[in-house]
């Protein structure tokens, strides 16, 4: 028990105190709970919305049902057996001109099926209803699709499947697939690490290694890198627009190399400017993994003799590259979504061949996304459901890659 009055005085003071605190920190961190709740409720909210269209029943009319074209389902049969059905049920004059444009007995098992569906069966999908739709009123979905579709069969569709990753883009929503979309996304990823990578280490390693902070015009280009980072994406789309696909166009058709087909709308052009977006990002995380990286490191490699390249090359960025790699996830994450620079630098909305170079006309998987949402009918929800998942493993793919190859690092430097 305390008698001094003063000291009494005191000790109530400094519990009070000790207890609004504690207070205040229970406060702070059901706040900060409540922050990371609300997030996961939102990505919960975001992967189940898209799983839901991802899966759903279609009403789907035929002109010709494929059950009566074979006894065997269509993708049983050999290409032979294929040709034999379009020659069977096309007049002559429509079978010749398929003939013509592309020799059936060369072409792939999955275009032969493609044009059956296209040319005799002819399927259309007049109403599609999610997999939340159908589990909550399946009984008064099959009876409105009755009422007012009578020829209609209601099929069960996963979107994402084998086929939609292999099948080529098309004007059919149920016949439509990515494969175009993809491979375009993963040359534009290629050219853009490619040429983003080497640039923004490089780049690092002057400014924080060989440049005087001093110096005036050294400090202009870093205020001017950390202000580029903050640019929208559709300036540089513009920037790209100018430089690649206009005032170089020469190189980035390919024009100077042969190719007299082309101008400068070109992947090439859309990695060029992608790879502007993500340099800001790039240097400025690889500036602050090679910042910490100790500097005792630097002076014992030095004591030990060897030169400022070797120290920076054998010890420093040995030192730094988890976090360069960790800085390159992000860039990559933020490239690999974006829309508003393709568009501008001449991304297709529809292209059916696929990427054969970097002269190639191109379209990419947020392009095809953003073109499936505007379109009126429902069905193309779905689809658009089953491209953002092929992105999203795409970029988790990309990311798992990279996160592998800094643990590495990380292990065989710690």
């Amino acid at each position: 028990m305390i008698s001094d009055p003063f000291a009494a005085t005191e000790h109530n003071r400094v519990a009070s105190g000790l207890s609004r605190r504690h207070r205040t920190g229970k406060i702070w961190q059901a706040i900060f709970f409540s922050a990371t709740v609300i997030g996961l409720v939102a990505l919960v909210a975001l992967l189940w919305t898209v799983l839901d269209k991802s899966f759903s029943y279609v009403a789907i009319e035929y002109k010709v049902d494929p059950a009566t074209l074979s006894s065997k389902p269509l993708q049983e049969l050999t290409n032979a057996e294929l040709v034999n059905l379009l020659e069977a049920n096309l007049s002559k004059n429509r079978f010749r001109t398929l003939d013509r444009k592309q020799t059936l007995t060369e072409r792939t098992h999955a275009d032969l099926l493609t044009l059956i569906y296209d040319n005799i069966v002819e399927p259309r999908a007049l109403a599609s209803y999610s997999m939340s739709q159908w589990i909550a009123s399946s009984q008064e979905i099959r009876a409105e699709v009755a009422e007012k579709y009578p020829d209609a069969k209601l099929e069960f569709r996963a979107w994402i499947n084998g086929d939609f990753l292999i099948d080529p883009l098309s004007g059919d929503p149920l016949l439509v697939g990515v494969r175009t979309a993809l491979m375009g996304s993963l040359f534009l990823i290629l050219i853009t690490i490619a040429v983003a990578f080497p640039v923004g280490v490089g780049s690092a390693i002057y400014l924080e290694e060989y440049a005087d902070k001093n110096k005036w015009y050294n400090r202009i280009i870093q205020t001017n890198i950390d202000n580029l980072a903050g640019v929208p994406s559709i300036v540089y789309g513009i920037l790209g627009l100018a430089i690649f696909v206009r005032t170089l166009a020469p190189l980035t058709s390919g024009a100077l190399f042969g190719n007299a087909d082309a101008n400068g709308r070109t992947i090439l052009s859309a990695g060029l400017t992608m790879a502007l977006l993500i340099l800001p990002v790039l240097i400025i995380n690889s500036q602050e993994a090679i910042r910490a990286v100790p500097n005792s490191l630097r002076q014992a490699s030095y004591g030990l003799g060897a030169t400022k390249w070797q120290t920076i090359w054998n010890h420093v960025l040995p030192q730094a590259l988890p976090g360069i790699l960790t800085g390159t996830i992000l860039a990559v994450s933020r490239a690999i979504g974006e829309t508003a620079p393709l568009i501008i630098v001449g991304a297709a909305t529809f292209i059916t061949s696929d990427p054969t170079g970097p002269f190639s006309k191109f379209t990419a998987l947020p392009i095809q996304i953003y073109n499936w949402t505007t379109r009126p009918q429902e069905v193309y929800r779905n689809i658009a459901a089953a491209g953002i998942l092929v992105l999203l493993i795409s970029l988790l793919t990309l990311n798992a890659a990279a996160i592998l190859l800094r643990n590495r690092f990380s292990r065989q430097h710690a």
